[in-house]
């Protein structure tokens, strides 16, 4: 039996474990990638936590990349050696979501090696539940995009948070020379937005974090787009009972900011930044928070304010900074700031959660 090196999550454990499983057999559709690099997100465990993967035992991973291994006979236009990016997410392709590029909506909307958000039946997920945390993966030949050879196979596997941080800019409706507000700057998903603001017409950027130090290590990523910070361990002690975050934002832009990009996974930090918007402006959130929004509904509609909520990308996002990777506009070569051999993935999981050292992107390299 040809077998594989693979990190899985089973039924009672929340941690990985590392198993040696066949390599699977791509179906007639299907392609088989060999695994060059797979990248780390500190979420998927928390879903696991929480019960959002329906199939145990799996593979985790939703993002993959590296070249194809095998293809099945009804596969056409796509050949083995060919480098390629896997798009984590399942959708059914044909409902009104699907064909009004909000396939992330579908009722069927699940992602590879991650989890299942529905409760209608999911036949691609049942399938094709296995990720990218191991040395090969097997998916639908029309979920791969091919890689251009100038992307390393990190930058590969990461395009699905450019391309989140993508529909983000997007949901926020930005003016020209926007001042946008990204809270949770120096994770995955802020370093992302900080480095595509100007192709979305940001001028001034306010970067909100807890530190300053890691704070102006990220604020290079914005090239010339005028960057201020706001580190919230510098606020006053009560800043979360009082406020502290709105004054700090408001004597930056005393007439509110154009949108805020929040990605705070807890906290009152999101609703202290809606309370820095400007009359119309927009906050998009994809931080998973669970903490109420401080405000009254009159608020919102006195102040004409929108706040969205996005949870993905969606193919033509990843496909949009897979154009601009290609042409040279976007280098996200400096955002992988961690490699982890396979072996290492619990070491790599636990780094992401405890955050003691910065970490932008992380990836795994079978």
């Amino acid at each position: 039996m040809n077998a594989m090196l693979a990190a899985r999550a089973q039924k009672g454990s929340d941690a990985l474990h590392l198993h040696k499983i066949a390599i699977p057999e791509p179906g007639p559709q299907d392609v088989l990638v060999k695994v060059a690099s797979a990248g780390l997100a500190p979420g998927m465990m928390t879903l696991l936590a929480q019960g959002a993967f329906k199939h145990l035992p799996t593979t985790l991973g939703h993002e993959a990349a590296g070249t194809i291994a095998a293809v099945g006979n009804q596969v056409e236009g796509i050949g083995i050696g060919t480098r390629v990016r896997v798009h984590p997410n399942l959708n059914c392709r044909t409902c009104g979501y699907c064909r009004s590029d909000r396939d992330m909506m579908c009722p069927q909307q699940a992602m590879i090696g991650h989890a299942a958000f529905g409760d209608v039946p999911m036949p691609l997920y049942d399938r094709y539940h296995d990720g990218g945390l191991a040395e090969y993966i097997r998916v639908p030949h029309w979920l791969v995009d091919t890689l251009p050879d100038s992307v390393s196979f990190d930058v590969g596997a990461k395009v699905h948070d450019l391309a989140n941080a993508i529909r983000a800019l997007k949901c926020a409706d930005l003016p020209l020379g926007a001042t946008l507000v990204v809270t949770a700057a120096t994770g995955t998903m802020g370093t992302a937005t900080v480095k595509l603001a100007r192709h979305f017409g940001v001028s001034r950027l306010i970067l909100v974090g807890r530190s300053a130090e890691r704070l102006d290590a990220v604020r290079p990523l914005a090239g010339d787009v005028h960057t201020d910070i706001v580190a919230l361990d510098e606020l006053p002690s009560n800043w979360a009972k009082e406020g502290g975050l709105t004054r700090a934002l408001r004597t930056l832009v005393p007439q509110g900011a154009d949108a805020v990009l929040d990605f705070v996974p807890e906290g009152p930090a999101t609703s202290q930044a809606l309370a820095a918007l400007a009359t119309g402006a927009s906050l998009v959130h994809m931080g998973a928070n669970r903490s109420p929004l401080l405000f009254p509904m009159i608020a919102v509609m006195v102040n004409c304010w929108r706040i969205v909520g996005t949870r993905a990308c969606t193919r033509t996002d990843a496909r949009e900074a897979l154009t601009l990777l290609e042409r040279g506009a976007l280098d996200a070569e400096e955002l992988i700031t961690h490699r982890y051999p396979l072996a290492a993935a619990n070491e790599a999981v636990a780094a992401l959660q405890n955050r003691t050292e910065p970490i932008w992107m992380a990836v795994v390299n079978p």
